[in-house]
């Protein structure tokens, strides 16, 4: 009889059990793995498993011109140009760009395709206002949809980024309004939007007020002048400080 967690590791790769402990046997190992992310970052993101799942999963070598540019409208800025803003290899941007362009044909994302991966990977709960938190993170610009260049910066952050500007990335997920400040409902209304994805398959069970409970303490000891909101360098020492709010930060992690 499998337990929760095993069952949940099982349909997405991770959530709160442990993620990069689970050895790749060789017999899982697919095509579209080479060349592959690092296992951790695999077993993390929900994005790029979602990506590299719908990469072609044969010629991973022969695809070396420009990412096949001309199948998109939307084309992406150069590879190399590509490689220098983020931490991932050529090998790993034509991958994530393959399948890329073959979930969105048009070389654009939008936030009805991201309602649509969290809820195939947390089918136990609503994903929907994650999601839309989440899009919203990664739509820069604010215009409704995201290219391939935002995608794939952002994923380089999330995935290879350092501990300072995961935080700073992090920080911009919780400012909904984008005023540079956190409010406490901001950070209620995302952390509710995790919680209701996770649905009651979490461990341990969590009461009806949980997320309230934890959004206070976390407030109380980010808003160091207590004056109500959160700036960013007040979240960014507070979490760097602080082991617990480091830990905390799996949980966001793990729903990326």
């Amino acid at each position: 009889q499998h337990s929760w967690k095993e069952a949940m590791k099982t349909s997405d790769g991770s959530l709160l059990g442990d993620p990069g402990r689970r050895p790749l046997r060789k017999k899982e190992g697919v095509k579209w793995q080479r060349p592959r992310l690092t296992r951790q970052a695999l077993m993390r993101c929900c994005l790029v498993k979602w990506i590299l799942s719908s990469a072609a999963p044969q010629g991973s070598d022969s695809s070396d011109s420009e990412l096949e540019l001309s199948a998109v409208r939307h084309q992406p800025e150069g590879l190399d140009q590509l490689q220098a803003q983020t931490k991932f290899t050529k090998k790993e941007l034509q991958s994530l760009y393959r399948g890329f362009k073959n979930e969105c044909p048009t070389g654009l994302v939008d936030e009805d395709t991201f309602k649509l991966i969290y809820s195939q990977f947390f089918p136990q709960g609503d994903a929907t206002t994650y999601a839309h938190f989440l899009f919203n993170a990664f739509d820069a610009d604010g215009n409704g949809s995201i290219r391939f260049e935002d995608f794939v910066v952002g994923l380089s952050i999330l995935l290879r980024g350092t501990v300072h500007e995961k935080l700073k990335w992090a920080f911009n997920l919780y400012d909904i309004n984008k005023d540079g400040y956190i409010t406490k409902e901001e950070m209620l209304a995302i952390m509710k939007s995790i919680y209701d994805m996770m649905g009651r398959h979490t461990y341990p069970v969590l009461r009806e007020d949980a997320p309230r409970e934890h959004v206070e303490r976390f407030f109380q000891k980010m808003d160091r002048n207590h004056d109500g909101v959160v700036t960013m360098d007040e979240f960014l020492e507070t979490c760097q400080k602080d082991e617990n709010i480091m830990s905390s930060m799996q949980l966001f992690e793990n729903v990326i």
